[in-house]
């Protein structure tokens, strides 16, 4: 429906806000969602044919004219605009009501670009949606903020140079298709550096004792643990570092108990009586947390309802649309005047008087490069609707976040959580060589007014940690005082290990990454989903763990990037960022010192950094060692476990033997096998599967046949199992048929296929496997009904029609040649004798020093790039079909410095030949000629 003379149209980001707010303004608004963004950086392989060539060819950003930045409407979003242009035309005035933070301030610019208003243009900004908030929005607008717009674009333009200099370097030196973010790059370095950790850790045992004590009767006995022996504190697993040694405090004596010396003072203790040497009472106070921002809530519903990061902004965000809750991007702890009186007199009103304080809580957030002032995320509106009203109106996920939001805002403006904390030191008298006096501490806390806790409790990310400290938070201690005998009903030792770090869940990474001041309350989601979407990380039930592939990338980065992946550097970035929303730095001066460097300060920019990366050996930043001859290799196909065996080691025996090659046994490393478990005690066990009679890859799931990789005597090779499908007992009415089938079964062949040249035995999956396995492949039919095939032969795969067969250029295209491909190829004449020079693979377009085009071409030694005088073989990590224009320009300056190569000896013997056969046809046409005019 067109917007009717005079209304006014309102443009937000979302259909569902669109339509909550449309009801709150009424017939004189046209309320209409731009779905998000509707302009964007293009992949310079989008761009227009005659900018491919220009400033704009390689980011779609202008790097020597200021950055200037060439935006593009989305495909997708094209429709959307023309629908928005019409009904600006006869709308009276503008509203832009997009979020108001960086990203919603880029959008209404976006949008001023794209529709180009002739009216009244206006800045709509609200933190919830409800009616009252919408119609104070509408009577109080501002101008477009340009230093957020210029902050975000320096963000966009900053990770398009980032990921576009970056990613190349690592589909060169670690597989294709992987990409660097400022962001994700340094998230999954703090997930590896966590494993590393892990991996180095070493355990260490140490002993306690614990027992139970009473003055009289069982109704007062408690439990207390063993802490001092001959006034030395007892070693407890926060005194051992992580490579297992003990570290002691300065200045302070820790004895490390085995499990000897803690049995025989159990036995003692469990022998005699303990008295009373101190007993202290103090007051205990807890504060209520503050409300939530964007990164508590994540790691609260993370916490309590298991929600993802991504999950649960997904549902906070509908909630927001729905006028649940007040905006869900911020770092704001702040509330409202209005929040603030909402709260106070909801917990007054649900649990008395004294659970609320005579002032407000005020809240500041203390987090490094806190931005845009929000309120804190809490229910919407002046007066709090509680979780009891909103049940008949959400569910499920929806529910269960607006209540844990609700709880937190009321119990953030509620007293404080009173009681006492009661500590108490017990002595015993052993006669134990080596422990003659051992002490007993216990605790317990005794809550008397709950306070907030009425309404909510923090979660706590240690599980073990969190019940420690609520058994100790529920135990209460009898009345004791000093001098007091008590009987020991029982006394034990037990002994304990240290554990390694624990691994980062969703919400440790977002809380830890906050921290660090890394990435934005709005990025922690997607910067966790995009590092688990590119193979970098896999969950294990709730815990982040990184993947080899995230080792070799991690590895590269922090050898040969070290300053975009450095914590402290990449905070700084955001910090910047902030200047520049605040105008306090400018946008190109900035991008201009990240990208081209600083010459005051002599700091390399980004442009030096990956022009100057010298040689990368890709083979070795993709080992990881294991120790013991062990280590793992981060595959084109996966990673595998290698033993290196010095040449000239027998491998079977182990001996120095002649003849010996000391070629390394591999075995694919399975996805069930963390980082941390991978051990030399493990390499050897997966070596010693892969040894026996072949690796099993999986079942077919049409079949239900094993698949099984083996090396063979032409070369590696993929084969299915072939049970004998008769077995098993037989009825004397079925013996025959059954005999039938078995006799079927025994005939039957069973699938086989070599693997490609490029693959590896030791990294080969299922699934490559299984299309190994399905050809040859009907690639379709010619207009005669004549079926065309790919298959793989001994010469090398080709295409075959009837008896009618054509080479293909690559074993890829095996599975990749569409049937108009290959129709177009049994167009083309068949080749008789040598072959007609084939097109290139690729053209990377002019050469900057030679001038002239540079090809991608098939040659006999493998594929190479040429600018027509300069020949340079591609490496085994250069995929001819997606190299870059600056890879192969930089084959061909390297092929350059190294100098012509000295052929003249083969060149003369090639001569020589040649000349020796010319003579040889010369005479044998002669002899020919006489023999024909004999005859005649």
């Amino acid at each position: 429906m067109a917007a009717g003379k005079g209304r006014k149209l309102v443009i937000v980001e979302s259909p569902a806000k669109a339509k909550t707010i449309a009801g709150y303004l009424g017939g004189d608004f046209e309320v209409e969602a731009s779905v998000g963004h509707i302009r964007d950086l293009p992949n310079p392989s989008e761009l227009p044919a005659d900018m491919k060539k220009g400033p704009y060819g390689k980011f779609a950003v202008d790097v020597d004219n200021d950055f200037a930045p060439y935006y593009v409407v989305d495909p997708d979003k094209k429709k959307k605009v023309a629908e928005l242009k019409r009904l600006l035309k006869d709308a009276s005035e503008l509203y832009l009501a997009t979020d108001e933070d960086r990203e919603g301030e880029a959008i209404a610019w976006h949008l001023l670009e794209a529709l180009k208003p002739r009216v009244p243009v206006k800045r709509m900004v609200f933190h919830e949606i409800t009616r009252e908030a919408i119609q104070r929005a509408v009577n109080d607008t501002r101008e477009l903020d340009t230093r957020l717009v210029d902050a975000q674009e320096t963000r966009r333009i900053l990770d398009r140079l980032y990921g576009y200099e970056v990613s190349p370097v690592l589909w060169r030196k670690v597989r294709q298709g992987l990409s660097a973010g400022r962001v994700q790059s340094v998230a999954t370095r703090m997930v590896v550096e966590r494993e590393r950790e892990r991996m180095a850790f070493v355990k260490a045992s140490y002993w306690d004792v614990e027992g139970d004590f009473t003055p009289g009767g069982p109704a007062q006995q408690f439990t207390a643990r063993l802490s001092s022996v001959d006034g030395s504190r007892v070693a407890s697993g926060r005194d051992f570092a992580d490579d297992g040694r003990l570290v002691t405090s300065a200045g302070k004596g820790v004895v490390h108990l085995d499990e000897a010396l803690a049995r025989r003072i159990a036995d003692a203790v469990a022998a005699t009586n303990a008295r009373v040497t101190d007993v202290q009472e103090k007051p205990y106070t807890r504060r209520p947390s503050a409300p939530f921002t964007t990164s508590t809530l994540q790691q609260e519903a993370s916490r309590k309802l298991r929600l993802s990061s991504k999950n649960a902004m997904r549902v906070a965000q509908r909630l927001y649309e729905n006028g649940y809750i007040t905006y869900m991007r911020t770092d704001s702890t702040t509330l409202s005047d209005a929040a603030l009186t909402a709260a106070r007199s909801q917990a007054r009103d649900m649990y008395g008087a004294e659970y609320v304080p005579d002032s407000p809580r005020r809240y500041e957030k203390k987090v490094k490069n806190a931005q845009e002032a929000h309120e804190a995320i809490r229910p919407a509106g002046d007066r709090f609707r509680s979780p009891a009203q909103v049940a008949g109106q959400l569910r499920g996920e929806e529910f269960a976040l607006y209540e844990l939001i609700w709880k937190r805002t009321v119990a953030s403006q509620m007293a404080d959580a009173r009681g006492s904390t009661a500590t108490v030191r017990l002595a015993v008298d052993t006669a134990v060589e080596g422990a003659q006096s051992v002490e007993f501490s216990a605790s317990g806390t005794v809550i008397t007014f709950k306070g907030f806790l009425a309404a909510y409790e923090e979660g706590r990310d240690d599980e073990a940690v969190a019940r420690a400290e609520a058994a100790e938070e529920e135990r209460r201690l009898p009345k004791l005082s000093q001098g007091v005998e008590l009987e020991v009903t029982r006394a034990e030792a037990e002994g304990h290990e240290t554990t390694p770090p624990a691994r980062y869940t969703e919400a440790t990474l977002v809380k830890a990454m906050e921290e660090r001041g890394i990435g934005r309350p709005s990025t922690y989601a997607a910067t966790i989903g995009t590092i688990q979407d590119r193979g970098y990380v896999f969950t294990k039930g709730q815990a982040l763990v990184p993947t080899w592939l995230a080792f070799a990338v991690t590895r590269l980065l922090e050898e040969h990037f070290g300053e975009l992946v450095d914590y402290e550097f990449t905070a700084s970035m955001e910090e910047d960022l902030d200047r520049i929303a605040g105008g306090e730095e400018g946008r190109v001066a900035w991008l201009k010192r990240f990208y081209f460097g600083d010459e005051a300060t002599t700091g390399e920019g980004l442009r030096g950094l990956v022009d100057d990366l010298g040689e990368i050996d890709a083979k070795e930043i993709s080992t990881i060692p294991l120790g013991e001859g062990m280590v793992v290799r981060v595959g084109r196909y996966g990673p595998y476990v290698e033993e290196v065996v010095p040449a000239g080691v027998d491998l079977a025996t182990g001996e120095v033997a002649e003849g010996a090659t000391g070629t390394p046994r591999r075995a694919t490393i399975t996805d069930d096998v963390a980082p941390d478990e991978m051990t030399p005690a493990k390499a050897r066990e997966l070596l010693e599967v892969a040894a026996d009679d072949g690796r099993v890859l999986g079942r077919d799931p049409e079949t239900g046949r094993e698949i099984v990789a083996r090396a063979g005597r032409y070369g590696p090779y993929v084969t299915e199992v072939i049970e004998d499908e008769g077995a098993g007992e037989t009825s004397e009415t079925d013996a025959k048929p059954r005999a039938r089938k078995t006799a079927k079964a025994a005939k039957a062949k069973p699938r086989t296929a070599s693997l490609f040249k490029d693959m590896d035995l030791a990294s080969l999956d299922l699934e490559t496997a299984l299309k190994l396995l399905s050809l040859p492949r009907v690639v379709g039919v010619d207009g005669e009904g004549i079926e065309i095939t790919a298959q793989n032969g001994r010469y090398g795969p080709y295409l075959k029609k009837g008896t009618d067969s054509r080479s293909l250029q690559t074993e890829q295209q095996l599975f990749d040649i569409t049937l108009d491909e290959a129709l177009a190829i049994y167009a083309q004449p068949k080749q008789r004798g040598r072959a007609a020079a084939a097109p290139p693979l690729k053209e990377l377009g002019a050469d900057p020093v030679s001038g002239k085009p540079v090809v991608v071409k098939d040659g006999r030694f493998g594929p190479y790039v040429t600018d027509g005088e300069t020949n340079a073989t591609l490496r085994k990590d250069d995929d001819p079909g997606s190299i870059t224009p600056e890879r192969g320009f930089e084959l061909l300056a390297e092929k350059r410095a190294k100098g012509p190569t000295t052929r003249k000896r083969a060149v003369k013997k090639t001569a020589k030949k040649a000349t020796t056969k010319t003579a040889a046809k010369t005479a044998a046409k002669r002899t020919t000629a006489k023999r024909a005019t004999k005859k005649a």
